[in-house]
């Protein structure tokens, strides 16, 4: 069992602040997740937030989780039905207290699986939007035909203008290269149709914006639906509505595609003897496209890391999204962005006063 700290800063920044009191099966799936993710960081540093009589023995089970984690007693609890302006209120909450640990320096990055409204406001009002993005957006990387994309935003903005798109294109193309690697991400705008006059007024200003920026070389055009599970592009850009939709079409597809297999190969005593023959296979297409994998969407543009676990995860999709933030801290992840839009110029510069402020809109996040 680690020792719990005292409120004074730490002379190096710890890694992570994990919320261990969020999510459906908090604090034990988080706790089981941290011991697998200490196995894949072992310089992992965790400053580990939540009710430290319910903690301890967790630790005690976990003794690699313990190794990296310093615990940290939070009185309250954020609950996942709990409004977002609810949660700004409740300063001593476990994840309010690891959104000031990255606020304050003590922390590179936060991680939770809780409410995600409620994390989203705190995330805006404490960690602050970082110099230069005018709104943060949600961030995640779903399988292709080709290997992992990345999507964004998929909720936080439900309507966005040419301006936030372009910084939507400039925090996907640093979100690929940190977690996917890649050195030249190419970079698709979501539209009804590939066409240069498709499209609204928006979606066409942003892509001549982008056609005569940096990202030109990387900038592919316009991409319809189809092109997100083709893997078209690394980084797919669109406003949270539509992103939202078609995350969760996605996903009720897939479920979809396993419940009809199941159906087919359990229909006869002729299909359960094919189930056995094409068996390796399935069990290749599930672990390839298993969510646990992708469990870790990111809320970009914040002054600091900020990684969003599915509520319902176990612990291996929490160690998951443990892996993100890791990357994302380890490859400097902020300071590519920062980079980035110095070299933007006046490209994205903030809305002015006469155009309509949208920050305010927030529709539900990934669950």
């Amino acid at each position: 069992m680690t020792d719990t700290v005292s409120l004074s800063p730490t002379p190096e920044p710890y890694t992570l602040a994990v919320d261990g009191m969020g999510g459906d099966a908090a604090p034990d799936v988080v706790v089981a997740g941290l011991d697998i993710a200490a196995d894949r960081h072992p310089g992992l540093r965790v400053l580990l937030l939540g009710d430290e009589a319910r903690l301890a023995p967790l630790l005690v089970r976990h003794p690699k989780a313990a190794r990296v984690c310093t615990v940290r007693h939070a009185a309250s609890v954020v609950s996942m039905d709990m409004k977002p302006t609810a949660a700004l209120r409740v300063r001593d909450s476990s994840l309010r207290l690891a959104m000031d640990a990255v606020a304050e320096g003590e922390a590179l990055g936060v991680v939770s699986a809780g409410n995600s409204g409620a994390m989203l406001a705190l995330a805006k009002i404490v960690v602050k939007t970082m110099p230069g993005i005018s709104r943060p957006a949600m961030a995640a990387i779903s399988p292709t035909a080709r290997g992992d994309i990345v999507m964004l935003d998929l909720g936080a903005n439900v309507s966005c203008d040419w301006r936030n798109l372009v910084e939507f294109a400039v925090m996907g193309e640093a979100f690929a290269k940190a977690v996917l690697g890649l050195p030249a991400p190419t970079i698709g705008l979501l539209n009804v149709g590939s066409e240069e006059l498709k499209g609204d007024e928006r979606l066409r200003q942003a892509a001549d914006v982008l056609r005569d920026s940096p990202l030109a070389a990387q900038f592919h055009g316009f991409v319809e639906g189809h092109d997100i599970t083709a893997g078209t592009t690394d980084v797919v850009v669109t406003d949270g509505f539509t992103g939202n939709v078609a995350l969760k079409t996605g996903e009720g597809a897939l479920k979809l595609a396993f419940d009809l297999l199941r159906r087919v190969f359990t229909s006869s005593w002729i299909a359960k003897i094919g189930y056995l023959l094409v068996r390796p296979g399935l069990e290749r297409m599930r672990e390839w496209l298993d969510p646990r994998r992708y469990n870790g969407a990111v809320f970009v543009g914040l002054n600091g890391v900020v990684v969003k676990s599915h509520g319902g995860t176990d612990a291996e999709g929490f160690a998951s999204a443990v892996d993100v933030a890791v990357d994302m801290v380890a490859h400097g992840f902020n300071e590519t962005i920062r980079a980035r839009l110095a070299r933007m110029g006046s490209l994205t510069a903030p809305v002015t006063r006469g155009e309509p402020d949208a920050s305010r809109d927030v529709v539900e996040q990934v669950p």
